[in-house]
């Protein structure tokens, strides 16, 4: 059985930034992201996954995503 939660990381061809993210159906969030569904990546788009992890807790999906977020989590994203 697949693990629920997912932390991930977009990459965005068209502005070359990152975006964070934290879901419970990673193959659905793309596609939304993608389409233009998600009101903060739409313009951003395209965008490719470079990063996801998964995790039993929701709690840990949700402290990684803020970790991810801070000035030290971008720097481990980039290495």
């Amino acid at each position: 059985m697949p693990l629920p939660y997912c932390c991930y990381v977009l990459f965005s061809r068209k502005d070359m930034l990152l975006y964070i993210g934290f879901t419970t159906n990673i193959t659905a969030r793309l596609i939304n992201h993608n389409e233009g569904k998600t009101k903060s990546t739409a313009p951003r788009r395209p965008l490719e996954l470079i990063f996801c992890e998964f995790y039993l807790f929701r709690t840990d999906a949700l402290r990684r995503e803020k970790y991810f977020k801070t000035t030290a989590g971008k720097k481990a994203i980039k290495l």
